[in-house]
């Protein structure tokens, strides 16, 4: 099978047998996934803060103790 053969057969199966989805279908898609990720970068973001401030209360904790 050469290159050639292998675009032509690609572009069939993607003209002819790939179901595309619909506008209304990949709207709902879409928010759901931008909800999704927001969603995570807000967690994400409290778990580093939480951490960020327990790590730092326990190096000046431990700067205290050796002073």
């Amino acid at each position: 099978m050469s290159l050639v053969d292998f675009i032509k057969g690609s572009y069939t199966e993607f003209k002819d047998k790939v179901e595309w989805p619909k506008w209304p279908e990949l709207q709902s898609s879409t928010i759901v996934v931008t909800i999704g990720t927001v969603l995570l970068a807000i967690f994400t973001f409290g778990v580093d803060s939480l951490f960020s401030k327990s790590i730092a209360n326990m190096i000046s904790l431990f700067i205290n103790l050796f002073n």
